[in-house]
């Protein structure tokens, strides 16, 4: 009887996984994708968008600065979950001293879909994202950058270093801060 309740707790489990993926939409099919993933140690890829004021930004723009790669999305719970982490790494780590590098920024890239600016610009200001560098196509998960470096769920990130190499991939929690640690000074 045992085995038939633990058989039965494993395919409930499994069917519930199953059914918040599909329903919440943040895991995507890779069989439509080619594939595609950045490493540690490879140089990231440039990253071009649009911040919610229509201006154009680049991830080059912040070369010779640790940079979080953030792939995220506003409709996305874990990710809004893992926010106050990214917002309070992001206070403690700007003003850093860093051996090899001339601070911390975040590059967040939004996975939004298409007509979703209110609800893009409302998560940013709901969750105190306070940094400026918030970009998007809208073509959620068809975005080009996505797919360029393998996001195949989101929160998903990158910290890369001054010159665009990425050390480290996807640091949730404390492990963010403990990465950013093996980079800088002091305080």
């Amino acid at each position: 009887m045992n085995k038939t309740i633990k058989t039965i707790s494993t395919l409930s489990f499994i069917l519930l996984l199953f059914g918040f993926s599909k329903q919440s939409s943040e895991v995507i099919n890779a069989d439509e994708f080619e594939q595609a993933a950045i490493n540690i140690g490879d140089l990231a890829p440039e990253i071009i968008g649009k911040t919610p004021e229509g201006k154009i930004i680049k991830l080059s723009d912040l070369k010779g600065k640790m940079v979080l790669i953030d792939f995220w999305a506003s409709w996305c719970g874990p990710c809004r979950r893992e926010n106050p982490n990214v917002v309070s790494t992001y206070n403690k780590y700007t003003k850093a001293k860093y051996k090899d590098a001339k601070g911390f920024e975040v590059f967040s890239y939004s996975l939004e879909n298409p007509n979703s600016m209110e609800r893009w610009t409302g998560a940013i200001a709901k969750d105190g994202l306070i940094w400026p560098y918030h970009v998007s196509d809208f073509q959620g998960w068809k975005s080009p950058a996505s797919n360029e470096y393998g996001v195949r769920s989101i929160p998903s990130n990158f910290l890369i270093d001054k010159n665009g190499v990425v050390v480290a991939k996807n640091l949730r929690g404390p492990a963010l801060a403990r990465e950013l640690d093996k980079h800088i000074k002091s305080f």
